[in-house]
């Protein structure tokens, strides 16, 4: 459990890196800073997805499936290879953006994340295959592996259409959509369904039926609403708000679900924990209601045309949803101890950040001057996510050491 709580704090660090990062090209027309914004972008992003979320994600995952069977030597192989890539994506991204190296670690994060899959798929118990949450899990994993396709085809791409090309953007939604739909809210959902298993609260087999094909067929029809950019054929709105409205319908049953069994689940957690829980649910009925909106084509050519609401939308869904259940799950199994000020100085600095985003989408929308001061509150904001993930960093080390 020790050396899990160590790959916790790991992440957590890389969280920490980029918010920093993050802090840095918020503060970038505040500041003169000599860097190259769309490197540190790439850097920024990489960092929050491949680093923070997926080894949070699989750290977790490995910890309820898999630490018993006694592979801690097979996974510390799988583990620290990851680690070697996103240090050099680290390394990389910041001063050349998609090039050589950066191309390279990108690569083996890659093969990195297709061992742990095999890992996971090779070692799960056939106990462990009967129940919903490995269903979730697993599926979340395929997920993995599709989203993939994105950055192999990208190669190709930049060879022969270029990187102006609607493939090439297209390529990096791709594999944006299937991690953050299907990789990252499955795979939170699966451990949220372990959890309750674990004390005897089920899903009825047959509504569990029916929120996995609903959430499955909503995962791949949205991808549509990430093509509308190109003003494809009206079908594809269709498909895409179907899928919104089978997102929407899955997360319904799951929410109806939870209510059944509210009592048991608030005593199940303490009451901070209850709230992370409730409020993780609400913010991800917004994700999808914003989703939903983007099937309609005024909304869709917003989304296109104002960079700030797409921005917006996927810090809502990182940040918010994501962020918030991993604080959940990891204080939970007690991985790491999320301070309840660190928390709440972190979900103001968000839900600032995100007020003043799509509050520059407004303005841009409706053609009116923005604040002469918006990006000195941006900086500042970002400041206090900063400093509620150093918060939580420093403490769980304070901890450890006390003990």
């Amino acid at each position: 459990m020790k050396y899990l709580k160590n790959h916790s704090r790991l992440a957590l660090g890389y969280f920490l890196i980029a918010a920093l990062l993050g802090l840095i090209l918020r503060s970038f027309y505040v500041l003169e800073i000599p860097i190259t914004f769309k490197f540190v972008v790439h850097a920024h992003s990489h960092i929050a997805l491949l680093g923070w979320v997926y080894i949070a994600l699989t750290t977790i995952i490995y910890k309820l499936y898999l630490e018993k069977l006694q592979l801690q030597k097979k996974y510390n192989y799988i583990f620290w290879f990851t680690q070697l890539t996103l240090v050099g994506m680290l390394c990389s991204f910041p001063f050349q953006g998609y090039a050589l190296f950066s191309i390279v670690f990108s690569t083996l994060f890659l093969i990195a994340s297709y061992s742990f899959f095999i890992f996971f798929k090779k070692h799960i118990s056939s106990e462990n295959k009967e129940q919903n949450s490995y269903y979730c899990i697993n599926t979340a994993l395929w997920y993995v592996v599709i989203s993939s396709i994105g950055p192999w085809a990208l190669g190709g791409i930049m060879t022969t259409l270029g990187a102006t090309s609607i493939w090439y953007r297209l390529a990096i939604y791709f594999y944006l959509h299937f991690q953050y739909n299907g990789w990252m809210i499955l795979a939170l959902i699966g451990i949220l369904l372990y959890i309750l298993e674990e004390q005897n609260i089920q899903v009825s087999k047959a509504v569990f039926k029916r929120f996995f094909y609903s959430i499955n067929i909503g995962i791949i029809a949205t991808f549509f609403l990430s093509t509308l950019f190109t003003k494809p054929p009206i079908i594809l709105y269709i498909l895409g708000g179907i899928g919104a409205i089978f997102q929407l319908y899955s997360l319904f049953l799951i929410i109806n679900s939870l209510k059944q069994n509210s009592e048991k689940i608030s005593a199940l957690f303490s009451s901070f924990q209850f709230s992370l829980l409730k409020t993780v649910c609400f913010f991800l009925l917004l994700k999808m209601i914003l989703q939903l909106l983007t099937a309609l084509p005024y909304f869709a050519n917003l989304a296109v045309t104002i960079l700030d609401f797409t921005i917006g939308y996927l810090h809502w869904t990182f940040l918010g949803v994501v962020t918030i259940c991993l604080f959940l799950f990891l204080d939970y199994f007690r991985m790491i101890k999320i301070p309840k000020k660190a928390y709440y100085i972190y979900l103001s600095g968000f839900l600032l950040t995100e007020a003043l985003i799509f509050y520059k989408g407004f303005i841009i929308w409706q053609s009116l001057p923005l604040l002469h001061t918006y990006f000195k509150l941006l900086a500042l904001a970002s400041l206090l996510i900063v400093i509620a993930i150093l918060y939580i960093f420093a403490t769980s080390f304070f901890i450890k050491n006390k003990k």
